[in-house]
Protein backbone atom coordinates (compact mmCIF):
# COMPACT_ATOMS: atom_id res chain seq x y z
CA UNK A 1 0.00 0.00 0.00
CA UNK A 2 1.56 3.32 -1.04
CA UNK A 3 1.86 5.92 1.70
CA UNK A 4 0.07 8.67 -0.23
CA UNK A 5 -2.72 10.39 1.72
CA UNK A 6 -4.42 12.04 -1.25
CA UNK A 7 -7.69 10.66 -2.58
CA UNK A 8 -8.45 10.61 -6.29
CA UNK A 9 -10.73 13.62 -5.75
CA UNK A 10 -7.87 15.50 -4.03
CA UNK A 11 -5.60 14.78 -6.97
CA UNK A 12 -8.13 15.92 -9.57
CA UNK A 13 -8.78 19.15 -7.67
CA UNK A 14 -5.05 19.94 -7.48
CA UNK A 15 -4.58 19.19 -11.19
CA UNK A 16 -7.49 21.48 -12.04
CA UNK A 17 -5.92 24.33 -10.09
CA UNK A 18 -2.65 24.13 -12.04
CA UNK A 19 -4.44 23.54 -15.34
CA UNK A 20 -3.42 20.03 -16.38
CA UNK A 21 -5.39 16.80 -16.73
CA UNK A 22 -3.00 14.09 -15.54
CA UNK A 23 0.01 13.75 -13.26
CA UNK A 24 2.22 12.41 -16.08
CA UNK A 25 2.19 15.87 -17.66
CA UNK A 26 4.33 17.11 -14.76
CA UNK A 27 7.13 14.88 -16.04
CA UNK A 28 6.87 15.58 -19.78
CA UNK A 29 10.33 17.18 -19.81
CA UNK A 30 11.90 13.78 -19.06
CA UNK A 31 12.73 11.98 -22.35
CA UNK A 32 10.75 8.81 -23.10
CA UNK A 33 14.01 6.85 -23.34
CA UNK A 34 14.59 7.51 -19.64
CA UNK A 35 10.99 7.03 -18.52
CA UNK A 36 10.48 3.68 -20.20
CA UNK A 37 13.30 1.72 -18.60
CA UNK A 38 12.86 -2.02 -18.25
CA UNK A 39 12.61 -3.34 -14.69
CA UNK A 40 13.05 -6.97 -15.66
CA UNK A 41 16.25 -7.32 -13.65
CA UNK A 42 14.53 -6.26 -10.41
CA UNK A 43 13.29 -9.35 -8.53
CA UNK A 44 9.66 -9.62 -7.50
CA UNK A 45 8.66 -8.77 -3.94
CA UNK A 46 8.89 -11.28 -1.12
CA UNK A 47 7.21 -11.59 2.24
CA UNK A 48 8.61 -10.34 5.54
CA UNK A 49 9.40 -13.89 6.65
CA UNK A 50 11.19 -14.67 3.37
CA UNK A 51 13.16 -11.43 3.59
CA UNK A 52 14.26 -12.23 7.14
CA UNK A 53 15.48 -15.65 6.06
CA UNK A 54 17.36 -14.20 3.09
CA UNK A 55 19.12 -11.63 5.27
CA UNK A 56 20.14 -14.28 7.81
CA UNK A 57 21.62 -16.37 5.01
CA UNK A 58 23.52 -13.35 3.68
CA UNK A 59 24.78 -12.51 7.17
CA UNK A 60 26.30 -15.98 7.50
CA UNK A 61 28.46 -15.27 4.47
CA UNK A 62 30.17 -12.45 6.38
CA UNK A 63 30.40 -14.24 9.72
CA UNK A 64 33.64 -15.43 11.28
CA UNK A 65 35.95 -14.15 8.57
CA UNK A 66 39.18 -12.65 9.79
CA UNK A 67 39.58 -9.40 7.90
CA UNK A 68 42.83 -7.90 6.63
CA UNK A 69 41.07 -5.88 3.94
CA UNK A 70 41.00 -2.10 4.32
CA UNK A 71 40.71 -0.13 1.08
CA UNK A 72 38.54 2.57 2.61
CA UNK A 73 36.57 0.55 5.19
CA UNK A 74 38.28 -0.33 8.45
CA UNK A 75 37.58 -2.79 11.25
CA UNK A 76 38.17 -1.10 14.60
CA UNK A 77 37.15 -2.01 18.11
CA UNK A 78 33.97 -0.17 19.07
CA UNK A 79 33.22 0.05 22.81
CA UNK A 80 29.78 -1.35 23.68
CA UNK A 81 28.73 1.98 25.15
CA UNK A 82 28.86 3.67 21.74
CA UNK A 83 25.87 1.99 20.18
CA UNK A 84 24.05 1.44 23.46
CA UNK A 85 23.81 5.21 23.69
CA UNK A 86 23.47 5.95 19.95
CA UNK A 87 20.45 3.64 19.62
CA UNK A 88 18.50 5.22 22.49
CA UNK A 89 15.19 6.53 21.21
CA UNK A 90 16.21 10.15 21.71
CA UNK A 91 18.95 9.75 19.09
CA UNK A 92 17.89 6.74 17.08
CA UNK A 93 14.61 8.14 15.76
CA UNK A 94 15.52 11.84 15.62
CA UNK A 95 15.25 13.66 12.29
CA UNK A 96 17.01 16.81 11.18
CA UNK A 97 16.80 19.26 14.11
CA UNK A 98 15.02 22.09 12.32
CA UNK A 99 13.10 23.12 15.45
CA UNK A 100 15.78 24.31 17.83
CA UNK A 101 13.40 24.58 20.78
CA UNK A 102 12.66 20.85 20.54
CA UNK A 103 16.09 19.59 19.49
CA UNK A 104 18.67 21.02 21.89
CA UNK A 105 20.14 17.59 22.72
CA UNK A 106 20.72 16.63 19.10
CA UNK A 107 22.00 20.08 18.20
CA UNK A 108 24.46 20.09 21.09
CA UNK A 109 25.74 16.66 20.07
CA UNK A 110 26.32 17.80 16.48
CA UNK A 111 28.04 20.92 17.79
CA UNK A 112 30.36 18.72 19.86
CA UNK A 113 31.03 16.59 16.77
CA UNK A 114 31.98 19.68 14.77
CA UNK A 115 34.27 20.84 17.58
CA UNK A 116 36.01 17.45 17.77
CA UNK A 117 36.49 17.19 13.99
CA UNK A 118 37.81 20.75 13.71
CA UNK A 119 40.26 19.96 16.50
CA UNK A 120 41.32 16.67 14.92
CA UNK A 121 41.92 18.38 11.57
CA UNK A 122 43.44 21.50 13.20
CA UNK A 123 41.05 23.70 11.20
CA UNK A 124 38.57 26.34 12.34
CA UNK A 125 35.23 25.08 11.04
CA UNK A 126 33.49 21.74 10.47
CA UNK A 127 30.10 21.10 8.90
CA UNK A 128 27.47 18.68 10.19
CA UNK A 129 28.60 15.83 7.90
CA UNK A 130 27.92 14.57 4.36
CA UNK A 131 26.82 11.29 2.80
CA UNK A 132 30.21 9.58 2.71
CA UNK A 133 33.89 10.18 2.07
CA UNK A 134 33.53 10.08 -1.71
CA UNK A 135 30.75 12.66 -1.90
CA UNK A 136 32.59 14.76 0.70
CA UNK A 137 35.52 14.98 -1.73
CA UNK A 138 33.15 15.91 -4.55
CA UNK A 139 31.70 18.68 -2.38
CA UNK A 140 35.22 19.86 -1.53
CA UNK A 141 36.02 20.07 -5.25
CA UNK A 142 32.89 22.11 -5.93
CA UNK A 143 33.72 24.32 -2.96
CA UNK A 144 37.25 24.93 -4.27
CA UNK A 145 35.92 25.95 -7.67
CA UNK A 146 33.51 28.40 -6.06
CA UNK A 147 36.35 29.81 -3.94
CA UNK A 148 38.42 30.49 -7.05
CA UNK A 149 35.82 33.03 -8.12
CA UNK A 150 36.76 32.56 -11.77
CA UNK A 151 34.85 30.77 -14.51
CA UNK A 152 38.15 29.85 -16.15
CA UNK A 153 39.58 27.91 -13.17
CA UNK A 154 37.71 24.65 -13.67
CA UNK A 155 40.53 22.09 -13.55
CA UNK A 156 41.25 19.93 -10.50
CA UNK A 157 44.50 18.01 -10.02
CA UNK A 158 43.42 14.60 -8.71
CA UNK A 159 46.18 12.08 -7.89
CA UNK A 160 45.76 8.54 -9.17
CA UNK A 161 46.52 7.44 -5.61
CA UNK A 162 43.09 8.67 -4.48
CA UNK A 163 40.65 5.83 -3.69
CA UNK A 164 39.38 4.68 -7.13
CA UNK A 165 35.76 4.74 -5.93
CA UNK A 166 36.21 8.32 -4.77
CA UNK A 167 37.52 9.19 -8.22
CA UNK A 168 34.44 7.64 -9.84
CA UNK A 169 32.01 9.44 -7.54
CA UNK A 170 33.70 12.81 -7.95
CA UNK A 171 33.65 12.42 -11.73
CA UNK A 172 29.95 11.51 -11.71
CA UNK A 173 29.06 14.56 -9.62
CA UNK A 174 31.22 17.29 -11.20
CA UNK A 175 31.51 16.06 -14.79
CA UNK A 176 28.25 17.73 -15.87
CA UNK A 177 29.31 21.08 -14.40
CA UNK A 178 32.23 21.71 -16.74
CA UNK A 179 34.82 20.77 -14.13
CA UNK A 180 37.76 18.76 -15.45
CA UNK A 181 39.60 16.19 -13.34
CA UNK A 182 43.26 15.87 -14.33
CA UNK A 183 45.00 12.69 -13.21
CA UNK A 184 48.30 13.16 -11.41
CA UNK A 185 50.62 10.13 -11.84
CA UNK A 186 52.44 8.52 -8.93
CA UNK A 187 56.06 7.51 -8.71
CA UNK A 188 56.24 3.73 -9.32
CA UNK A 189 59.07 3.28 -6.82
CA UNK A 190 57.73 5.24 -3.85
CA UNK A 191 53.95 5.28 -4.42
CA UNK A 192 53.98 9.04 -3.81
CA UNK A 193 52.75 11.82 -6.07
CA UNK A 194 55.20 12.34 -8.93
CA UNK A 195 56.41 15.92 -8.41
CA UNK A 196 57.90 16.21 -11.89
CA UNK A 197 54.58 15.23 -13.45
CA UNK A 198 52.73 17.54 -11.07
CA UNK A 199 54.83 20.52 -12.11
CA UNK A 200 54.08 19.81 -15.75
CA UNK A 201 50.32 19.92 -15.03
CA UNK A 202 50.34 23.36 -13.39
CA UNK A 203 48.34 25.92 -15.39
CA UNK A 204 46.28 29.04 -14.72
CA UNK A 205 43.10 26.99 -15.19
CA UNK A 206 43.73 24.75 -12.14
CA UNK A 207 41.57 25.59 -9.13
CA UNK A 208 42.84 23.04 -6.61
CA UNK A 209 45.17 20.17 -5.80
CA UNK A 210 43.82 17.15 -3.92
CA UNK A 211 46.27 15.66 -1.40
CA UNK A 212 45.58 12.20 0.10
CA UNK A 213 47.12 11.26 3.45
CA UNK A 214 47.62 8.36 3.60
CA UNK A 215 46.92 7.60 -0.04
CA UNK A 216 45.08 4.51 -1.30
CA UNK A 217 48.28 2.47 -1.09
CA UNK A 218 48.76 3.44 2.57
CA UNK A 219 51.75 5.59 1.54
CA UNK A 220 52.40 8.90 3.29
CA UNK A 221 53.06 11.78 0.89
CA UNK A 222 55.21 14.87 1.43
CA UNK A 223 52.18 16.93 2.43
CA UNK A 224 54.07 20.04 3.54
CA UNK A 225 55.76 20.32 0.16
CA UNK A 226 52.51 19.67 -1.73
CA UNK A 227 50.47 22.18 0.29
CA UNK A 228 53.05 24.94 -0.17
CA UNK A 229 53.37 24.05 -3.87
CA UNK A 230 49.63 24.52 -4.35
CA UNK A 231 49.65 27.88 -2.58
CA UNK A 232 52.61 29.11 -4.63
CA UNK A 233 50.69 28.19 -7.79
CA UNK A 234 47.60 30.10 -6.55
CA UNK A 235 45.60 26.88 -6.11
CA UNK A 236 43.41 25.73 -3.25
CA UNK A 237 44.52 22.61 -1.41
CA UNK A 238 42.14 19.79 -0.46
CA UNK A 239 43.25 17.13 2.01
CA UNK A 240 41.60 13.70 1.91
CA UNK A 241 42.52 11.99 5.14
CA UNK A 242 41.88 8.99 7.36
CA UNK A 243 40.66 10.49 10.68
CA UNK A 244 42.37 7.77 12.74
CA UNK A 245 45.71 8.63 11.12
CA UNK A 246 45.24 12.29 12.02
CA UNK A 247 45.43 11.40 15.72
CA UNK A 248 49.05 10.38 15.09
CA UNK A 249 50.22 12.35 12.05
CA UNK A 250 50.41 16.10 11.46
CA UNK A 251 46.82 17.31 10.84
CA UNK A 252 45.90 19.14 7.59
CA UNK A 253 45.55 22.53 9.25
CA UNK A 254 49.30 22.40 10.02
CA UNK A 255 50.54 21.25 6.61
CA UNK A 256 53.03 23.59 5.03
CA UNK A 257 53.34 27.22 6.04
CA UNK A 258 49.61 27.99 6.24
CA UNK A 259 47.76 24.66 6.24
CA UNK A 260 45.27 23.34 3.70
CA UNK A 261 42.11 25.17 2.69
CA UNK A 262 39.77 22.16 3.01
CA UNK A 263 40.01 18.75 4.66
CA UNK A 264 37.55 15.93 4.07
CA UNK A 265 37.27 12.16 4.31
CA UNK A 266 35.29 9.16 5.52
CA UNK A 267 34.11 9.08 9.14
CA UNK A 268 33.54 5.30 9.29
CA UNK A 269 36.72 4.55 11.30
CA UNK A 270 35.31 6.59 14.19
CA UNK A 271 32.92 4.10 15.74
CA UNK A 272 30.98 2.89 12.70
CA UNK A 273 31.00 -0.91 12.20
CA UNK A 274 31.60 -2.79 8.97
CA UNK A 275 27.92 -3.40 8.25
CA UNK A 276 27.84 -4.98 4.78
CA UNK A 277 28.65 -1.71 3.08
CA UNK A 278 27.21 1.07 5.20
CA UNK A 279 25.82 3.47 6.08
CA UNK A 280 28.88 5.69 6.35
CA UNK A 281 29.25 9.46 6.53
CA UNK A 282 31.63 12.10 5.23
CA UNK A 283 33.22 14.95 7.12
CA UNK A 284 34.42 18.30 5.80
CA UNK A 285 36.42 21.01 7.60
CA UNK A 286 37.87 24.26 6.33
CA UNK A 287 39.38 27.59 7.25
CA UNK A 288 36.96 30.12 8.71
CA UNK A 289 37.56 32.43 5.74
CA UNK A 290 35.92 29.84 3.48
CA UNK A 291 32.88 29.06 5.63
CA UNK A 292 30.40 30.85 3.35
CA UNK A 293 31.17 28.34 0.61
CA UNK A 294 30.95 25.29 2.88
CA UNK A 295 28.30 22.80 1.70
CA UNK A 296 25.32 21.90 3.82
CA UNK A 297 24.94 23.56 7.18
CA UNK A 298 26.62 23.84 10.55
CA UNK A 299 25.36 24.00 14.12
CA UNK A 300 26.19 27.17 16.03
CA UNK A 301 26.25 27.99 19.74
CA UNK A 302 24.53 31.13 20.99
CA UNK A 303 22.74 32.52 24.05
CA UNK A 304 19.06 33.25 24.54
CA UNK A 305 17.59 36.48 25.95
CA UNK A 306 18.12 35.10 29.46
CA UNK A 307 21.81 34.47 28.81
CA UNK A 308 21.48 30.68 28.68
CA UNK A 309 23.50 28.76 26.06
CA UNK A 310 21.60 27.33 23.12
CA UNK A 311 22.29 25.61 19.81
CA UNK A 312 20.81 26.32 16.39
CA UNK A 313 21.26 25.35 12.75
CA UNK A 314 23.04 28.12 10.89
CA UNK A 315 24.45 28.79 7.41
CA UNK A 316 21.86 26.45 5.93
CA UNK A 317 22.83 26.98 2.30
CA UNK A 318 20.87 23.95 1.13
CA UNK A 319 18.21 23.81 -1.55
CA UNK A 320 15.46 23.36 1.09
CA UNK A 321 16.19 26.80 2.50
CA UNK A 322 17.27 29.00 -0.39
CA UNK A 323 16.91 29.17 -4.17
CA UNK A 324 18.37 26.06 -5.77
CA UNK A 325 20.77 28.07 -7.92
CA UNK A 326 22.31 29.61 -4.81
CA UNK A 327 22.60 26.38 -2.83
CA UNK A 328 26.12 25.23 -2.01
CA UNK A 329 24.98 21.63 -2.01
CA UNK A 330 22.00 19.62 -3.17
CA UNK A 331 23.00 16.18 -1.90
CA UNK A 332 24.30 16.64 1.64
CA UNK A 333 22.58 15.29 4.71
CA UNK A 334 23.14 15.21 8.43
CA UNK A 335 23.76 11.45 8.73
CA UNK A 336 22.79 12.10 12.33
CA UNK A 337 22.93 8.56 13.69
CA UNK A 338 26.45 7.95 12.39
CA UNK A 339 27.60 11.33 13.71
CA UNK A 340 26.06 10.48 17.08
CA UNK A 341 28.05 7.24 17.25
CA UNK A 342 31.29 8.97 16.21
CA UNK A 343 30.83 11.72 18.78
CA UNK A 344 30.34 9.16 21.54
CA UNK A 345 33.30 7.14 20.25
CA UNK A 346 35.63 10.15 20.24
CA UNK A 347 34.38 11.23 23.66
CA UNK A 348 35.18 7.80 25.11
CA UNK A 349 38.59 7.55 23.44
CA UNK A 350 39.79 11.10 23.90
CA UNK A 351 42.96 12.43 22.20
CA UNK A 352 45.23 9.98 24.05
CA UNK A 353 43.03 6.99 23.22
CA UNK A 354 42.79 7.90 19.53
CA UNK A 355 46.56 8.30 19.34
CA UNK A 356 47.01 4.94 21.09
CA UNK A 357 44.73 3.24 18.55
CA UNK A 358 46.62 4.80 15.66
CA UNK A 359 49.91 3.62 17.16
CA UNK A 360 48.56 0.08 17.56
CA UNK A 361 47.38 0.06 13.93
CA UNK A 362 50.82 1.06 12.72
CA UNK A 363 52.51 -1.45 15.01
CA UNK A 364 50.34 -4.32 13.78
CA UNK A 365 50.83 -3.30 10.15
CA UNK A 366 54.59 -3.38 10.64
CA UNK A 367 54.30 -6.85 12.18
CA UNK A 368 52.18 -8.02 9.24
CA UNK A 369 54.71 -6.61 6.77
CA UNK A 370 57.58 -8.41 8.47
CA UNK A 371 55.84 -11.78 8.57
CA UNK A 372 54.43 -11.72 5.04
CA UNK A 373 57.61 -10.52 3.33
CA UNK A 374 59.43 -13.42 5.00
CA UNK A 375 57.45 -15.73 2.66
CA UNK A 376 59.51 -16.61 -0.44
CA UNK A 377 58.41 -14.56 -3.45
CA UNK A 378 56.34 -12.01 -1.49
CA UNK A 379 57.77 -8.49 -1.67
CA UNK A 380 56.80 -4.98 -0.61
CA UNK A 381 55.96 -2.80 -3.59
CA UNK A 382 56.93 0.58 -2.11
CA UNK A 383 59.74 -0.28 0.32
CA UNK A 384 61.24 3.22 0.55
CA UNK A 385 58.03 5.05 1.47
CA UNK A 386 56.61 5.63 4.97
CA UNK A 387 53.17 4.11 5.44
CA UNK A 388 50.22 3.94 7.77
CA UNK A 389 47.54 1.30 8.21
CA UNK A 390 48.00 -0.37 4.83
CA UNK A 391 50.72 -1.91 2.69
CA UNK A 392 50.99 -3.14 -0.90
CA UNK A 393 52.57 -6.54 -1.52
CA UNK A 394 53.39 -8.28 -4.79
CA UNK A 395 52.67 -12.02 -4.85
CA UNK A 396 54.53 -14.64 -6.88
CA UNK A 397 51.20 -16.08 -8.10
CA UNK A 398 47.97 -14.53 -9.50
CA UNK A 399 46.52 -12.36 -6.75
CA UNK A 400 42.91 -13.21 -7.61
CA UNK A 401 43.54 -16.93 -7.15
CA UNK A 402 45.48 -16.48 -3.91
CA UNK A 403 42.78 -14.26 -2.40
CA UNK A 404 40.07 -16.72 -3.45
CA UNK A 405 41.93 -19.61 -1.82
CA UNK A 406 42.39 -17.65 1.40
CA UNK A 407 38.71 -16.64 1.37
CA UNK A 408 37.80 -20.33 1.41
CA UNK A 409 39.80 -20.52 4.63
CA UNK A 410 37.68 -17.68 6.04
CA UNK A 411 40.40 -15.06 5.60
CA UNK A 412 39.77 -11.77 3.77
CA UNK A 413 43.41 -11.28 2.93
CA UNK A 414 43.40 -8.08 0.92
CA UNK A 415 42.26 -6.09 -2.09
CA UNK A 416 43.37 -6.98 -5.61
CA UNK A 417 44.78 -3.75 -7.06
CA UNK A 418 44.96 -4.87 -10.67
CA UNK A 419 41.31 -4.00 -11.34
CA UNK A 420 42.09 -0.28 -10.96
CA UNK A 421 45.85 -0.27 -11.44
CA UNK A 422 46.82 -2.59 -14.32
CA UNK A 423 50.49 -1.90 -13.60
CA UNK A 424 50.00 -3.51 -10.16
CA UNK A 425 49.61 -7.04 -11.49
CA UNK A 426 49.50 -9.64 -8.69
CA UNK A 427 49.59 -6.87 -6.08
CA UNK A 428 47.31 -6.78 -3.05
CA UNK A 429 46.49 -4.08 -0.53
CA UNK A 430 46.37 -5.30 3.08
CA UNK A 431 45.39 -3.60 6.32
CA UNK A 432 45.93 -4.39 10.01
CA UNK A 433 44.18 -2.47 12.78
CA UNK A 434 44.24 -2.73 16.56
CA UNK A 435 41.75 -5.61 16.31
CA UNK A 436 44.46 -7.92 14.97
CA UNK A 437 46.69 -9.87 17.33
CA UNK A 438 50.09 -11.35 16.64
CA UNK A 439 48.39 -14.77 16.44
CA UNK A 440 45.97 -13.43 13.80
CA UNK A 441 48.89 -12.16 11.74
CA UNK A 442 50.77 -15.46 12.17
CA UNK A 443 47.65 -17.29 10.99
CA UNK A 444 47.46 -15.08 7.88
CA UNK A 445 51.15 -15.66 7.13
CA UNK A 446 50.89 -19.40 7.71
CA UNK A 447 47.91 -19.73 5.37
CA UNK A 448 49.41 -17.50 2.70
CA UNK A 449 52.62 -19.48 2.80
CA UNK A 450 50.56 -22.65 2.50
CA UNK A 451 48.43 -21.40 -0.41
CA UNK A 452 51.51 -20.28 -2.29
CA UNK A 453 53.07 -23.71 -1.78
CA UNK A 454 49.76 -25.56 -2.41
CA UNK A 455 49.64 -27.32 0.96
CA UNK A 456 46.61 -27.78 3.26
CA UNK A 457 46.09 -26.49 6.81
CA UNK A 458 43.09 -27.15 9.05
CA UNK A 459 41.80 -25.14 11.98
CA UNK A 460 42.77 -21.62 13.03
CA UNK A 461 41.94 -18.80 15.42
CA UNK A 462 38.46 -17.34 15.80
CA UNK A 463 38.03 -14.20 13.72
CA UNK A 464 38.14 -10.80 15.40
CA UNK A 465 34.96 -8.78 14.93
CA UNK A 466 34.54 -5.04 15.24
Amino acid sequence: MPFIPHTEQDIQEMLAVIGIQKIETLFDEIPDSLRQVSLDSIPSGISEMELGRLMRERAKLDADLICFMGAGAYEHHIPAAVWEIATRGEFYTAYTPYQAEASQGTLQLIYEFQTMMASLMSLEVSNASLYDGASALAEAVLMAVRLSGKHTKLNILLPKTIHPHYHQVVKAIVNQQGIHLIDVPYDRKSGKIDMAALNALSTEEVAALVIPQPNFFGVLDDVDQLTDWAREKNMRSIAVVNPTAMALLKPPGQWGKEGVDIACGEGQPLGIPLASGGPYYGFLCCKKAHVRQMPGRIVGRTTDKEGKPGYVLTLQAREQHIRRAKATSNICTNQGLMVTASTIYMSLMGPIGLRHIANLCHQQTREMLAQLTAIPGVEQVFPTAPFFHEIVLRLPQPAEEVLASLAKRRIQAGFDLSAFYPECENCILLCATETKTVKDIEWLAQNMRDVLSNNVINGGPIACQA
